[in-house]
């Protein structure tokens, strides 16, 4: 065995392994084993294949390439000719060279393993063969029919019918073969796309030449007719192009891309069809292609960040992949490209089913039947393209995120609604723009999710319409007003305009000019300020330390946590499923309509008779005209609707019931368990109450014992013309009154002193101007109690300072001060040298002033003190304890304070009332120094400029309250309108 060879002793070696794995056999001395040796070792040595010829091989790989590109496969044709070329100058183990006929024999087995990675798209195609000769061939020619549509026959045709026919056996095709290359040729599809193309046989039938007969008749009738150059394509290419053309790709023959815009090329024909027929069937199909081009531009442009489109919220999203330098698009345009990918898969994957009808040809397609079938996918495509070109196309590019999202989800909003008034005709519309926008919101709701149940508005795109101030930090006084701004555009003048979330806390459409429309997300505004008091409570609480926020996070994590999204497509189906399982009994409700009917026409009647009208019709008309009316109104107040459609369609109607019940609870249960917390946190933790009733005990004198102490202490001061205003002294007895019975306020209360115009020095009731209270209120409580409440608040405090001051001043004086200064000594100074009047009718004089001062001070006392702070604090507490959130307790805060400001007359617009009570309050002071100082240090007609200022103040105050409370403005002035005027009637 030494003239083996390498190869040979490997074979050998091989061979004994291979018999003792399938025989068993180990001992090579036993018969058995020699006699499966013998065997096994002959058929490899002497098989029966023939000697492969290397120059078929190589004929057999450039007829692959050569089909490869005959189908413009450009790319497959150069991958085989570099893979071949690879492999058949690999070396040998054991042989020198390459290409040897060894080599060949050894790989020409592989070759159909090769060609099978460069199959067309479809693994029904059969296995090629060239065992046919041209005799075989000739007796199976290109069927066609007389209706003049032209087949293109594929190898899968020929099968079928050698199958049917039971003439031959299934085709297959072996490498080398004489007949390849022309079964080749037939079976591949006429290069119709290149120039002066061969022309295709078809049948002779006048159907299958109409083309030609028009193209006669128009010689024959235009001398100055000339035939362009044309090309011809069969139907079936036509279909073909036209699925590809829907399909999104963009090279084609028939259909030409120029700009963005699909046209149809001008000399393409068909021999059955006319040029004109032919060209408006293209170019309705080319205005879905440009359709399609467009909406698949804009999936591209979008998932051009990543890989390919992914569910929004997903760790494999499309801004994982995106370009250096750029940001990827905000998430609600990821959204609605993620369902719109949805719709072209499954759209595509119908167009895929009919090419693979139209390649197994076993009946007759043709472009009618074609479009046809797709007529429901293209009216879906031009709602979506309208939709597309409207809520994002029609955009200009420099235009904020929050701007397009919401003017995209306006846009699918409103077009469900105007799609739904075309009734049962546009149901399939409807409820693509349904599942559309159910997907392309989702963004949105997980934002709102996000907010109201964790605290956290994530919004890094800026395209949710509340945006958060981060210059705000949650521990500031005003968080609650400065912290978000509500986004808005003008669909009028396209500006952007940003209303903040004011105190208040109102909607856009509140706030805004009612003759301005604002684009906001529609769905969203039913709920928007349980949204915002939701997202801010939970804010707020997650930054106080109290047991409340505890308590919220686990009854977060006790529903076990389906987001926002998740519950309401829940809800949604159920809501489906719900009216599916429950059909309702149509004779039933007819009955019960028709009973409706006689029953509302005997009432119209009656009705008519009176008006002396007998039409039996025109009452059957008015009674069903009502009972429809009824119906519609029923359906809007909340009772149930019942729609005579399929459970999957969803009408303009049911979609904004759907919202109320499968969305707006759900937010509505968050914002009320979010505020019922904050409220409860504030009021039990933080002394809200408590802080809220120091303010009026203080600043409105409601703990009158304890304030009375502190100003009698200045009043006193004043009568006894010494000095007061220090604020060692000030703060000393503000600190002694309070401190004896509200200990825990003595360190928060405080005196500041202000400056005031030299010029208001002149009258004595304004020195009361210098004093400020202040109070130090501590965070969350300043959010509800601010420093512009406590200006409010001092205003009043001033008021009624003045009030009991004039109150005071009149109440310490005393007869005998009065009557001991009017006897003065002999050499007292005498006033002038007139007659004067008697001292008795002075004095009576005197003490009639004085009581009708009074009079004047008790009514306006006793008005602010009972009839306006007292009723209104009673209110005021009960609207507390009422309020369901914070932003509702800073919006009765707030009334409150512009209640008893507007009612103490200290508004700009009644000012003229204000200063004629502070004449009179003046008086009061001046009266009360001459009381004191007795006769002979003031003259006689003081008396009388006193009396008569006095009476016009009077008159004037009477005259004005008068005329305020007969005209209504002010019914809470006739208290002090009824008891002034009868001071009046008594002077």
């Amino acid at each position: 065995m030494a003239h083996w060879t390498t190869f040979d002793k490997e074979t050998e070696r091989e061979t004994k392994r291979l018999v003792r794995c399938i025989g068993g056999v180990q001992d090579e001395e036993d018969q058995n084993f020699q006699l499966a040796h013998k065997f096994a070792w002959s058929n490899f040595r002497f098989h029966r294949y023939l000697d492969v010829d290397s120059h078929k091989v190589q004929r057999s790989i450039s007829g692959i390439h050569e089909k490869l590109m005959v189908h413009s496969d450009v790319r497959k044709a150069e991958s085989w000719t570099g893979l071949t070329e690879e492999f058949l100058n690999s070396p040998l183990p054991n042989t020198e060279g390459t290409k040897t006929v060894l080599f060949s024999c050894c790989r020409a087995t592989r070759l159909d393993f090769f060609y099978c990675t460069y199959v067309g798209p479809y693994p029904e195609t059969p296995d090629w063969s060239e065992e046919e000769s041209e005799e075989d061939d000739g007796q199976q020619p290109i069927s066609r029919e007389d209706s003049g549509i032209q087949l293109d026959r594929t190898p899968l045709e020929d099968q079928d019918n050698n199958n049917n026919n039971n003439k031959a056996s299934p085709v297959t095709w072996t490498v080398g073969e004489p007949g390849a290359r022309l079964w080749l040729e037939r079976h591949v599809v006429t290069p119709y796309w290149v120039a002066h193309a061969p022309r295709f046989p078809h049948s002779l039938h006048l159907h299958s030449n109409l083309l030609n007969v028009w193209d006669q008749h128009l010689y024959n009738t235009d001398p100055l007719y000339l035939p362009e150059e044309k090309a011809f394509v069969t139907e079936t290419q036509v279909i073909r192009e036209t699925l590809w053309l829907l399909s999104g790709v963009k090279k084609h023959f028939i259909f030409q891309h120029h700009d963005g815009k699909v046209s149809v090329r001008s000399n393409v024909v068909v021999t059955h069809l006319t040029p004109n027929c032919l060209r408006s069937v293209l170019d309705h199909v080319a205005v879905f292609g440009q359709a399609v081009f467009r909406l698949q531009r804009f999936i591209d442009e979008v998932t051009g960040h990543g890989s390919e489109p992914s569910p929004p919220g997903s760790s494999h999203g499309s801004s994982h992949g995106a370009k250096r330098g750029s940001e990827p698009p905000f998430r609600t345009y990821q959204a609605f490209v993620w369902a719109l990918n949805k719709y072209f898969t499954g759209f595509k994957e119908e167009l895929t089913t009919i090419e693979r009808e139209l390649i197994r040809n076993d009946e007759t397609v043709t472009l009618l039947a074609v479009l046809e079938r797709l007529n429901p996918h293209l009216a879906q495509i031009k709602v979506l393209h309208k939709v597309f070109s409207t809520g994002v196309a029609e955009v200009p590019p420099e235009t904020p995120n929050v701007v397009r999202a919401s003017h995209l989800l306006n846009t699918l909003y409103k077009a469900i609604i105007e799609y739904d008034g075309a009734g049962e005709a546009s149901e399939q519309a409807v409820a693509l723009l349904f599942s559309l926008w159910t997907e392309t919101v989702r963004p949105y709701l997980e934002i709102v999710d996000e907010w109201i149940v964790h605290g956290h508005l994530f919004d890094p795109a800026r395209e949710f319409i509340i945006q958060r101030n981060k210059d705000v930090p949650v521990n500031h006084r005003d968080f609650w007003y400065a912290t978000y701004t509500l986004y808005s555009v003008s669909e009028t003048v396209e500006s952007e305009e940003k209303l903040s979330d004011a105190a208040s806390g109102s909607s856009a459409g509140e706030q805004g000019s009612s003759a301005r429309q604002l684009t906001m997300v529609s769905f969203l505004k039913p709920v928007l300020k349980q949204i915002i008091m939701a997202g801010k409570s939970m804010q707020l609480l997650k930054n106080l330390d109290c047991k409340e926020t505890e308590r919220s996070e686990r009854s977060s994590r006790d529903a076990e946590r389906k987001s926002l999204y998740t519950r309401f497509l829940e809800s949604v189906q159920s809501r489906l499923c719900s009216r599916a399982e429950s059909p309702e009994d149509p004779a039933a409700e007819q009955q019960a309509t028709r009973r409706s009917l006689i029953k509302m026409q005997s009432i119209i009647s009656q009705h008519l008779e009176i008006e002396d009208v007998h039409d039996p019709l025109l009452a059957i008309n008015f009674a069903r005209l009502y009972l429809e009316q009824n119906d519609f109104h029923e359906r809007f107040s909340g009772g149930e609707l019942n729609v005579d459609r399929s459970s999957q369609s969803v009408t303009c109607q049911t979609f904004e019931l759907t919202l109320r019940s499968c969305l707006y609870p759900h937010i509505e249960r968050r914002y009320v368990e979010c505020c019922g917390n904050l409220m409860k946190t504030l009021k039990k933790d933080y002394r809200l109450l408590g802080y809220l009733q120091a303010m009026r005990n203080y600043f409105l004198l409601e703990a009158g014992d304890t304030m009375y102490d502190f100003y009698t202490a200045i009043f006193d001061k004043v009568q006894e013309k010494e000095s007061w205003q220090q604020l060692s002294f000030l703060n000393g007895q503000l600190q002694e009154a309070v401190g004896q019975r509200h200990p825990e306020d003595s360190s928060r209360l405080s005196i500041f002193l202000e400056t005031i115009d030299p010029s208001r020095k002149k009258h004595p009731v304004n020195n009361l101007e210098v004093l400020t209270l202040g109070y130090k209120v501590p965070w969350p409580v300043d959010i509800v109690i601010s420093s512009e409440c406590q200006k409010i608040y001092n205003q009043v405090f001033l008021l009624l300072l003045q009030i009991k001051w004039a109150k005071y001043s009149l109440d310490t004086l005393r007869f005998s001060d009065f009557t001991d200064v009017a006897k003065k000594p002999s050499g007292a100074p005498v006033e002038d040298a007139k007659p004067k009047e008697p001292i008795k009718q002075q004095t009576h004089r005197m003490c009639l002033l004085r009581v009708k001062l009074m009079h004047f001070v008790n009514s306006l006392h006793n008005y602010i003190m009972t009839r306006i702070l007292h009723s209104t604090g009673l209110e005021f507490q009960h609207q507390v304890q009422e309020a369901k959130d914070l932003d509702q307790l800073i919006k009765i805060h707030y009334r409150y304070l512009a209640t008893i400001h507007d009612r103490c007359l200290l508004r700009e617009k009644v000012s003229f009332v204000k200063e004629a009570i502070m004449k009179v309050l003046n008086l009061v002071l001046i009266f009360s120094d001459r009381w004191r100082a007795g006769f002979g240090a003031w003259k006689i007609e003081s008396i009388d400029k006193m009396e008569s200022d006095f009476k016009n103040c009077h008159m004037f105050l009477v005259t004005i309250l008068n005329k305020a409370v007969c005209r209504g403005s002010f019914p809470h002035l006739e208290s002090l309108a009824l008891s002034l005027m009868a001071g009046l009637e008594q002077c």
